[in-house]
């Protein structure tokens, strides 16, 4: 059975909580640390969920769906394609996502999430999942003609409530062939599995982990499949991942 970790407000204190139903009990600690469960229990919906960690590094993969890539013009990476997206950018479930002035064109990718554990740097593929905590879901938002504009992604990616992440970090699942879908206002957009990822987890992990040092809570966005596209004010977007539940955000205007 999955355990399901979450992060949140309550009485005015930060938490991290284990799902039980539709409770949770309250985590004594930091969960990639030394944590324990304590006895107080509280209802799921007398708290306010926050993303699930608080990553030093939001590290994103591009290109990492076979079909997207073609969907794109573009030829498959013969190595994975890296960029960052900004803490700043971080938004958890419920939240809204803002259509900024400067963006003409507002895309969903809906996209797993891995949350890694503990400080990882210069890993091998073989090690690769020892340095792994558990899966999360993420909403890369993407100004989709600031990234044509531009020529690179930072700009187009690291907008304020760009990368919506959560609703929990779920351990103990095989992330390997799980379903993943966008559903926007209702209608299904995205719809693949993670077994279409060019470059697996465990490539991801160690090749990134050639790059930068990961830390406990870090997240690497793992791409997206085919089927993006463009969000207008007013829409609703579901990220659903097998096992792992969804991420739902709205867009507002400013």
């Amino acid at each position: 059975m999955f355990t399901h970790y979450i992060r949140f407000s309550f009485d005015g204190k930060t938490h991290y909580g284990q799902l039980q139903g539709d409770q949770v009990a309250i985590i004594a600690g930091d969960i990639f640390s030394d944590f324990e469960l304590t006895d107080q229990i509280v209802p799921l919906e007398s708290v306010t969920l926050l993303t699930p960690c608080q990553p030093r590094s939001i590290v994103c993969v591009g290109l990492n769906y076979r079909q997207h890539a073609l969907e794109m013009g573009l030829q498959l990476p013969s190595e994975p394609v890296i960029f960052l997206k900004p803490q700043t950018s971080l938004l958890p479930h419920g939240g809204n996502i803002v259509y900024w002035p400067m963006v003409g064109r507002l895309d969903y990718e809906a996209e797993l999430a891995v949350v890694i554990g503990k400080r990882c740097h210069r890993v091998s593929k073989e090690e690769a999942m020892r340095y792994i905590f558990g899966y999360t879901i993420a909403n890369d938002v993407t100004a989709r003609d600031l990234q044509s504009k531009d020529g690179q992604w930072t700009r187009a990616k690291s907008f304020d409530t760009f990368c919506p992440l959560g609703p929990s970090i779920v351990t103990d699942i095989d992330g390997s062939n799980l379903r993943l879908k966008a559903i926007l206002n209702g209608q299904v957009k995205q719809d693949s599995t993670t077994a279409d990822l060019i470059f697996n987890i465990p490539q991801l992990v160690s090749f990134i982990s050639h790059v930068l040092t990961l830390h406990p809570g870090d997240v690497i966005l793992t791409g997206t499949p085919s089927g993006v596209g463009p969000m207008q004010v007013g829409d609703e977007i579901r990220i659903e991942i097998e096992g792992l539940g969804h991420l739902i955000n709205r867009v507002v205007a400013p």
